[in-house]
């Protein structure tokens, strides 16, 4: 279980962040395949924004577009390393204010101040109290019609499953020999889910409209997944619509062959 301390000893510090975190999106070919492929068509409805916050920036690899799409963009992060480099790389953007936090507050950030609240390939690694934490705080920081778009983890859907299989060791290793069974969890959280986000955003005043459950790199699980969440007063709050992705890895290779094609 990827706990806030473990996540702080894992970035901060240790991790080589000299590619600034661009590895990532070899999957996609370039970050710039995966942001204007992958990411930017699922947040068009919210972007441009006036005030938009990052959680868990890293060094900047989605800092440099949402940058260009707002008056002012707050980024926060648990690495003091990866604030740095931010600074540092952004140097340059009189519109960007940095903090950092200890992995689960947003006490810095006024209330009632921020039109779109994002992050993306990093909240995938934290356990269910740091979700609880963050999305508790949705609903003061956000403004009645502000937006949340969270990337996390959805391998909890696959607990009892996982919990079963591993009671049987050989079982284990003959189901991944004959790739039935996915080698790496990529250091995802079983206490979070769909269904679990859901209910905490329920639990404090959030209203999710759309989760869409995907594969990230895995053949057999869909481990990850993109929750959208509005105010309960929100006029754009409606029921959850949920899509279950299996093809989300095919939009990615599709991005790849782009990439080598015109990049």
């Amino acid at each position: 279980m990827p706990t806030v301390e473990e996540n702080k000893k894992k970035w901060d510090g240790n991790y080589d962040w000299s590619a600034r975190g661009n590895v990532w999106s070899a999957l996609w070919g370039t970050p710039s395949m995966e942001w204007y492929g992958t990411i930017l068509p699922r947040i068009k409805s919210y972007v441009p924004a006036d005030r938009i916050l990052e959680i868990a920036c890293g060094c900047g690899r989605w800092t440099q577009y949402l940058k260009d799409l707002c008056i002012n963009l707050t980024v926060v992060d648990l690495s003091s390393e990866c604030i740095q480099t931010c600074r540092q790389r952004f140097s340059d953007c009189s519109n960007i204010d940095y903090y950092v936090n200890d992995g689960k507050s947003l006490e810095m950030i006024p209330d009632s101040s921020v039109d779109f609240v994002f992050s993306f390939d990093s909240l995938v690694h934290v356990d269910e109290s740091v979700m609880r934490a963050y999305i508790s705080q949705l609903q003061r920081i956000l403004n009645d019609n502000g937006t949340a778009f969270i990337h996390h983890s959805n391998l909890g859907e696959y607990h009892d499953m996982y919990s079963k299989i591993r009671r049987i060791p050989r079982l284990e290793r003959l189901l991944k020999r004959l790739h039935l069974l996915d080698k790496s969890l990529l250091w995802r959280d079983f206490s979070v889910d769909a269904l679990k986000v859901e209910a905490l955003a329920k639990e404090y005043g959030m209203n999710c409209i759309s989760q869409e459950m995907i594969p990230w790199d895995t053949k057999s699980i869909l481990i990850d997944c993109f929750t959208t969440m509005k105010k309960n007063n929100s006029s754009g709050a409606r029921t959850n619509r949920v899509l279950r992705n299996k093809n989300f890895m095919r939009e990615a290779a599709n991005l790849s062959q782009l990439s080598k094609l015109y990049n």
